[in-house]
C-alpha cells in the first residue's frame, strides 16, 4: 500500500496556529520528515487573527512592553524540539527600520512613525503587533514550504467519516482532514441568563445594553453624548472602553505645567459609572528596574514540592496545598528585592531572613513575626488578601468618600509602580508570573479535585490578572483624568446590578458604598464566559451537538459543575461525549480546559506557550507519521492513566 500524505486542518490560524506551525517546521527532521497537507482556515488576516488583527481602533495598546514580547522559542524553553530564536517585536521593529528583515508591506505613514518611536519599554499599538504575527505566520509557513494552505473563510462544523474528519466551510468547499486542531482563541457565546434578562429589559424599554464581548467588536453609536451609562467591570475591557468613548469620541489628554493631566473632552463623551467586584482597576504595569539580587530559579513551589504533595495526599486542593507554596514563592521574592535592593528600608540582613523564611509556613505567625522584624514599615510588608481584595471588610460613608477612596487607590498603585522607588512591586510581578506559567507543567491537573478546577480557571487566573496583567501606567493617570473631568464615577465594590420596570432603567449599587445609580444604559466590561454549550461559535457547536466534544464537568461539593470550557486531555486531545480522547482532534486555546498559557510570551522566561507548542507539535507529527505509513499500528493518543474522567466523573 502506498504511503499517503497526512491532511492537517488548523481551525482559526491566530497567533496560537502560527506558533504551532513554527514548531511542526523545528520537528520535522526529529519526528516525521515526510510531506505533508496544512490547511490553515481563517476569516481574518492569518498571523494576527481577530483579536489582534490591524482592522481596530488606533488607539488601543498591548499590556505588555514590546521588549517583553516574542513568538520565538528560544534556548530557554524546556521542550523535547530545538530552539529556533528569533527576534521579538522591538528587534523586529528595529530590523524593519534597518533593512535587514524586508519581508514585511509597506507599511502606512502611521506606522512607520511608530516603528521609529518604538523603544524596548513601549506599550505598542495592537496594529503595529499584528504586523508582527503576519509577519511571522508567514516565515513559519514559508518553513514549511508548499505544504500550507490558508483559507480565508469560515469553518461551519466538523464530521467524523471514515478515515478522519471533513470540515466544512462556509465558501462552501469540505477538507478531509486526518488531524483537525482546533485553536479558536476567545469565541463569543449567547448571553447567560443574567445578560439575556438585561437584553431583554433594554429592549423592552428602548434602552441600551452591551453583553460581554471583545470591546472593539461592539456597537457603541447608540450611547449619546452627556449620557449616563452604567459599567460592570473595571479590567481590561473597561480600559479599551474608556479608549474608545472618550479620546475616540475626540477628546484628548493634555499635560499640565506640574507634570499631572487633564482631559480635554470633545462634549461627545457619555458619564461612565463603573462598579466590579473589587471596585478598582487592575494594577498597572511596573516601570522601576530591580536593583538588588538577580531572580533565580524558583525555591518553594517547585516540581519536588508538588511531587512531595501528590505523595502525602494523593488529590490535592489548590487552596490547602499549592496557594501556601505559591504564595510564599511570591513573598520570597518580594522580600529579596526588598532587602537586597532597598537596604535602607531593612532591619535585617537578608541572608539572615532567607535563613529563617525557609523554615516557615506562610500561615504561620512566625513568618509575620520576621517580617515584622525585617521590615519596620508595615506599609510594606506583603498582604496577598489585601492586595486581592482591597476594601474587603471597608464600608463607604458616601458618594464622595467612596470617590476619594478609589481615586486614592489608584494614585497610590501608581506611586508603586510607576517610578523608580519601589521595585519589589516587580520583583513580585515577576514571581507571579513564574509561578503561573509554571503551574500548568508541574501539577497534574488530573490530580487536582474539582474545586481546585475551578479555583484555577476562576480566582487563580483572575488574581494573576488583576495584579500581573494590567494597563501600561499611563492609562491610569488617564482614568484619573477622566475622573477629574467628571466623565468617570465609581461605583464601588460588590457591584450589584438590577432593573427597574417602573423607571425602564438599570440600578446599580454596591451594599459597602451605598452608592446607586439609575440609568438607561448598561455596558458589561468583559469577555464573555467560555461556554461550548452556549457557543456563537459554529465550529464549537458542530462538537458539541455532534458529540465530538463536550464541556468539562467537575463533580463539586454541591453537585455537578460545569467550566463551560471544551474538554481536552492533558495532550491536548478532545474528548467525546463518551468520555474519549480522540487521537486525531487536538483543541489549544483559552477556550479549553488545558490551562491556557496564551500564545506570545516574555523572552528568555521558559515560557509555557512555547513548551505546549512544541509537545503540541511533536503529537500531530507523530500522529502524521504513524497515518502516512502503510503499516501503522492503531493510534492511541495517551496512555490510560492519564485519560481524562468521563464527564460529571473528575
Amino acid at each position: 500500500m502506498p504511503a499517503t500524505i497526512p491532511a492537517i486542518v488548523f481551525i482559526g490560524g491566530g497567533p496560537r496556529t502560527a506558533g504551532v506551525l513554527e514548531r511542526i517546521a523545528a520537528n520535522r527532521p526529529d519526528v516525521f520528515a515526510g510531506p505533508l497537507q496544512i490547511h490553515v482556515v481563517e476569516p481574518h488576516v492569518p498571523g494576527s487573527g481577530r483579536i489582534w488583527r490591524y482592522d481596530q481602533d488606533p488607539g488601543l495598546l498591548l499590556n505588555s512592553m514590546a521588549e517583553d514580547i516574542t513568538m520565538f522559542t528560544d534556548e530557554s524553553v524546556d521542550c523535547a524540539g530545538p530552539a529556533a530564536p528569533g527576534p521579538g517585536l522591538a528587534e523586529w521593529a528595529a530590523g524593519v527600520l534597518d533593512a535587514t528583515i524586508i519581508d514585511v508591506p509597506d507599511f502606512p505613514q502611521q506606522l512607520w512613525d511608530q516603528l521609529r518611536a518604538l523603544t524596548g519599554t513601549t506599550f505598542p499599538t495592537r496594529r503595529l503587533q499584528s504586523q508582527y504575527l503576519e509577519w511571522f505566520f508567514r516565515r513559519a509557513a514559508k518553513s514549511l514550504g508548499r505544504s500550507v494552505a490558508v483559507h480565508r473563510t469560515t469553518a461551519l462544523g466538523i464530521a467524523a467519516v471514515d478515515g478522519g474528519h471533513e470540515v466544512q466551510l462556509a465558501n462552501g468547499r469540505t477538507l478531509h482532514a486526518d488531524i483537525v486542531v482546533t485553536a479558536l482563541g476567545h469565541t463569543d457565546s449567547r448571553p447567560d441568563a443574567a445578560s439575556a434578562m438585561f437584553a431583554d429589559f433594554a429592549a423592552r424599554h428602548g434602552g441600551y445594553h452591551a453583553a460581554p464581548s471583545y470591546t472593539t467588536d461592539v456597537d457603541y453609536s447608540p450611547i449619546a453624548a452627556g449620557q449616563d451609562v452604567i459599567v460592570a467591570g473595571m479590567g481590561l475591557a473597561f480600559v479599551d472602553l474608556l479608549v474608545l468613548l472618550m479620546e475616540g469620541r475626540g477628546g484628548r489628554f493634555q499635560e499640565t505645567d506640574d507634570g499631572g493631566l487633564r482631559y480635554l473632552p470633545s462634549g461627545r463623551e457619555p458619564r461612565l459609572w463603573a462598579g466590579s467586584r473589587r471596585g478598582v482597576p487592575y494594577h498597572s504595569k511596573i516601570s522601576a528596574p530591580l536593583r538588588g539580587q538577580a531572580p533565580g530559579p524558583l525555591r518553594f513551589f517547585t516540581a519536588g514540592a508538588v511531587d512531595a504533595l501528590l505523595d502525602a495526599h494523593g488529590e490535592l486542593d489548590f487552596r490547602q496545598h499549592l496557594w501556601p507554596l505559591i504564595a510564599k514563592e511570591a513573598g520570597y521574592c518580594y522580600y529579596r528585592e526588598l532587602l537586597t535592593g532597598s537596604p535602607e528600608r531593612a532591619a535585617m540582613e537578608w541572608e539572615v531572613f532567607a535563613a529563617r523564611y525557609a523554615g516557615v509556613d506562610w500561615y504561620s505567625g512566625e513568618r509575620t513575626d520576621l517580617v515584622a522584624a525585617a521590615v519596620p514599615d508595615p506599609g510594606l510588608h506583603l498582604d496577598l488578601e489585601r492586595l486581592d481584595r482591597p476594601f474587603d471588610g471597608v464600608h463607604f460613608a458616601g458618594h464622595q468618600e467612596l470617590q476619594d477612596a478609589v481615586a486614592g487607590y489608584i494614585e497610590h498603585d501608581l506611586s508603586l509602580r510607576d517610578g523608580p522607588d519601589h521595585p519589589e512591586t516587580l520583583a513580585l510581578f515577576l514571581a507571579l508570573l513564574h509561578v503561573y506559567m509554571e503551574v500548568g507543567r508541574v501539577v497534574p491537573a488530573e490530580r487536582l479535585n474539582a474545586r481546585s478546577q475551578q479555583v484555577i480557571h476562576g480566582w487563580w487566573h483572575g488574581f494573576f490578572s488583576f495584579v500581573d496583567s494590567g494597563p501600561p501606567p499611563h492609562r491610569l493617570h488617564q482614568m484619573l483624568a477622566l475622573h477629574r473631568a467628571g466623565l468617570l464615577q465609581f461605583i464601588g465594590p460588590g457591584l450589584e446590578v438590577s432593573t427597574d420596570d417602573a423607571s425602564g432603567t438599570f440600578r446599580a449599587t454596591s451594599p459597602q458604598s451605598g452608592v446607586s445609580v439609575s440609568a438607561t444604559a448598561l455596558i458589561e466590561a468583559r469577555l464573555p464566559a467560555t461556554s461550548v454549550a452556549r457557543s456563537l461559535n459554529p465550529v464549537l457547536s458542530s462538537l458539541h451537538d455532534g458529540g465530538l466534544g463536550s464541556e468539562q464537568q467537575l463533580l463539586t461539593s454541591d453537585g455537578i459543575h460545569s467550566t463551560g470550557k471544551l474538554l481536552v486531555s492533558p495532550g491536548h486531545h478532545v474528548v467525546d461525549a463518551e468520555g474519549r480522547a480522540q487521537a486525531t482532534l487536538f483543541g489549544i486555546g483559552p477556550g479549553t480546559s488545558g490551562w491556557g498559557a496564551g500564545a506570545f510570551a516574555r523572552p528568555n522566561t521558559n515560557a509555557a506557550p512555547f513548551r505546549e507548542n512544541d509537545a503540541l507539535a511533536r503529537s500531530i507529527l507523530g500522529v502524521a507519521r504513524d497515518i502516512s505509513s502503510p503499516d501503522s499500528a492503531t493510534m492511541s493518543p495517551e496512555p490510560a492513566a492519564h485519560q481524562p474522567a468521563p464527564a460529571g466523573k473528575n
